[in-house]
């Protein structure tokens, strides 16, 4: 059985709403003193506690890949700085077995006086790295951050871009038994994001442990082979990546839904996938789509189409349907098709029924229903395995080599 690298029983905190650690200087101690007499005991107001985290209990195992996932708030950032020990509980411990290297804001652990050549070797030498070792590692830490040309220039004049780029490429580079990642890759460009996840996945394959915060989707799936959701401060779901993720996917997507159906009388109630549910697990055989809709009046050479986007909300692939004749009340409407080999991750259903004809023939919109849960495509991946080339399908493929014989020109 594999060891427990992070262990986490009851781990919490609790903050002071609006209050921060204060410092006196000799003036203030005075003007204190000064005042004492004209304030009135207890007449402050009463203290306003936050959890930023609470109860919080989970185990992440040697060579793992968990991701984090949850609102802005959640209390994602807050567990990794108690796992990194930035920060102390309130109540609850954290076990850590092994070395650490987080990366959690930009600039955290860098000394701004300090050049960035010098910066590699603090932390190094935080991480317990012997300068040989750092030497070592030196070369490939600034190849890889690209800051070869302001390696003896202070942290403070680097631009933030850059201070992420050569913090990532220490927190990777120096070798640390667990790496805490937070969402700071999104500060860098795309082709850094990128060259940021490959090292990730080299990472994860040499056997360390990665704990990494993301709100896009498309790095977790890619990363990760389990994931904790994280709503309120506490854990709302864990479990496998596709299956947290598309029940995350689908809160979000409902409460928007919520927010904006309010007191309008829609025409679409729910939709399923065949067999139950929002989360389809092979795209390569038949796939039926379920809508429930609900009538008050007939409709009458009606339209219905049926449109899925991915999440840069591209189409990816479109139906419609013509000449049909619904009856009022609840009806149920099914849509076959032979297959849908798309990569694995979320996509949004876009729904339409037309009375009368469709868009272009005049008909009238009874309604245009962005679906409620999103789609979840939670297949094994077979496209090529480089972001750049993998398309937007998810179709095997077979290579043989066959020696052949030479032909001779006559």
């Amino acid at each position: 059985m594999t060891e427990s690298v992070i262990h986490v029983a009851g781990l919490g905190k609790r903050y002071r709403v609006g209050e921060r650690e204060r410092y006196f200087a000799l003036r203030d101690v005075i003007t204190r003193a000064f005042t004492a007499p004209f304030r009135r005991n207890g007449a402050g107001k009463p203290k306003d506690y936050l959890w930023a985290l609470r109860d919080v209990s989970l185990d992440v195992k040697q060579g793992e890949v968990v991701g984090l996932i949850g609102r802005n708030g959640a209390g994602k950032t807050t567990l990794l700085k108690l796992l990194s020990r930035i920060t102390r509980p309130t109540t609850g411990f954290a076990e850590i077995h092994g070395r650490v290297g987080s990366l959690l804001e930009v600039g955290t652990g860098f000394h701004p006086e300090l050049t960035g050549r010098e910066n590699i070797y603090l932390s190094g030498a935080i991480l317990g790295m012997r300068k040989r070792e750092i030497e070592q590692k030196k070369d490939a830490i600034v190849a890889f951050a690209e800051v070869e040309r302001f390696l003896d220039t202070p942290l403070k004049h680097y631009s933030t871009g850059m201070q992420m780029r050569l913090a990532f490429a220490v927190a990777a580079h120096l070798e640390p038994e667990i790496l805490l990642v937070d969402e700071v890759l999104a500060v860098g460009d795309i082709e850094f994001q990128k060259k940021c996840l490959g090292k990730m996945q080299d990472i994860s394959r040499s056997g360390r442990t990665i704990v990494f915060v993301s709100h896009q989707m498309g790095q977790i799936r890619r990363l990760c082979e389990r994931v904790l959701w994280i709503d309120g401060g506490q854990i709302r779901e864990q479990g496998p990546t596709g299956k947290v993720i598309a029940a995350y996917e689908d809160a979000a997507l409902r409460a928007a839904q919520n927010t904006g159906r309010e007191n309008v009388a829609g025409v679409f109630v729910a939709w399923e996938l065949g067999g139950g549910g929002n989360i389809l697990q092979d795209g390569l055989r038949e796939v039926r789509f379920t809508f429930l809709v609900n009538l008050r009046e007939p409709v009458r050479r009606g339209h219905f189409g049926l449109h899925i986007y991915n999440d840069a909300s591209a189409l990816i692939a479109s139906w419609g349907f013509d000449d049909l004749l619904v009856e009022p009340g609840v009806q149920q409407i099914e849509i076959t098709v032979p297959c849908l080999p798309l990569r694995p991750g979320s996509y949004s259903i876009l729904s339409s029924l037309f009375n009368g004809g469709n868009n272009l023939t005049g008909g009238h919109l009874l309604e245009a229903w962005n679906a409620v849960p999103f789609l979840a495509i939670d297949t094994i991946p077979l496209a090529h395995k480089q972001e750049a080339w993998a398309g937007i399908t998810n179709i095997p493929a077979s290579l043989k080599v066959t020696a052949r014989q030479q032909v001779s020109r006559a």
